[in-house]
């Protein structure tokens, strides 16, 4: 018999050990929100993190199972990473088998020296440098690697820290770049599924490469984000109510207007009581 390659061996590990977890959840995210068309070129957003290097790797399995005409670049943009976050990226796509393509930016040097909100520039600089690349590269579409823990902590977050109730979605248009779109093929899978796949198969990415958080890290070793507060508040509710995850998840899919006083749509804020009698 055969003796599998690494490659082939994280593929099984994947269609097989955890066949549920990621790799059924994957192709569903896929088909229930349409993110794959024929005819695509998509631009799979690398960032060195455990969760866009594995949907990178899943993108390209469900290429070659599903026999789909749509075509992947893997892209990775260098924002200004340390030399061993480099290296720590170019290593795991060799290893996954993943053909990147590189490009250099100062962003972090920029971002990091503005004055007000660097973590809130920092993201939209990157986001447009990997829409720029792509459509230069022929792209119609780019994929980021959030998934369903980030679906769920995000409307959490806005509640807490912004006084309003937003998520992710699935897929979307992008307002400044004509003819492109963002998907999100990795929505419906949840972080320790992640983390438990890459410990599986003695995979080590990248965790936060930013140089800003380096150095308040040092400074402070207790630092903590929002997100983090809100990932570290639905682990203590998760120990009564296992199903808090899914829960959550689910609830942002039936969301029910006609119980909400107001709510926001394209920029135009509504009341109950603009159609109350009506009813």
């Amino acid at each position: 018999m055969r003796e599998l390659s690494d490659i082939q061996k994280i593929e099984q590990n994947i269609t097989k050990t955890f066949h549920k977890e990621l790799w059924a959840k994957f192709q569903i995210a896929i088909h229930r929100y349409n993110l794959i068309e024929k005819g695509d070129r998509i631009a799979a957003c690398i960032s060195g993190g455990k969760d866009s290097m594995l949907m990178a790797f899943m993108l390209r399995m469900y290429q070659k199972y599903h026999m789909e005409e749509f075509d992947l670049v893997f892209l990775v943009m260098d924002p200004g990473y340390n030399p061993l976050n480099r290296q720590r990226i170019e290593e795991n796509a060799k290893k996954l088998g993943l053909p990147i393509t590189v490009f250099s930016t100062r962003i972090f040097d920029i971002a990091n020296n503005t004055g007000k909100s660097p973590c809130y520039l920092c993201a939209r600089m990157r986001r447009g440098a990997l829409y720029n690349k792509a459509k230069e590269l022929g792209c119609n579409k780019i994929a980021l690697g959030h998934h369903l823990n980030d679906a769920i902590e995000t409307p959490l977050m806005s509640m807490f820290y912004s006084s309003k109730i937003e998520t992710i979605i699935p897929k979307s248009h992008s307002e400044n770049y004509e003819g492109m779109e963002l998907i999100r093929p990795m929505y419906c899978i949840k972080e320790d599924d992640i983390i438990r796949w890459s410990e599986m198969n003695d995979l080590h990415f990248i965790r936060c490469a930013c140089r800003l958080t380096e150095a308040l890290e040092e400074e402070n070793s207790g630092i903590s984000s929002k997100r983090k507060e809100v990932k570290e508040l639905i682990k203590v509710l998760k120990k009564d109510n296992p199903e808090i995850e899914d829960n959550i998840f689910n609830a942002l899919h039936a969301v029910q207007l006609d119980t909400f006083p107001g709510y926001k749509l394209d920029g135009v804020v509504h009341n109950f009581l603009d159609d109350y009698d009506e009813k």
